[in-house]
């Protein structure tokens, strides 16, 4: 079975990789959902991309290692 790869976190990954944070940070992504008043998988996805790349929304502009 081949992976499929995407562009956009699914909202069944996001909440695996939700359950998987410890705790006392799972509330972040959530909080954040709720305040951009998008998905828990945009806010998700948001962190990661950020993370690699300051300037990035998303995995889709995502360069890793730009901004930095």
């Amino acid at each position: 079975m081949q992976a499929k790869l995407q562009q956009q976190l699914s909202p069944a990954d996001a909440e695996v990789i939700l359950r998987r944070l410890p705790e006392r940070i799972q509330g972040a992504p959530i909080a954040r959902a709720a305040e951009i008043e998008d998905p828990i998988e945009a806010a998700i996805e948001m962190a990661i991309a950020n993370f690699l790349d300051t300037e990035a929304l998303g995995f889709v502009d995502c360069k890793p290692g730009r901004g930095q």
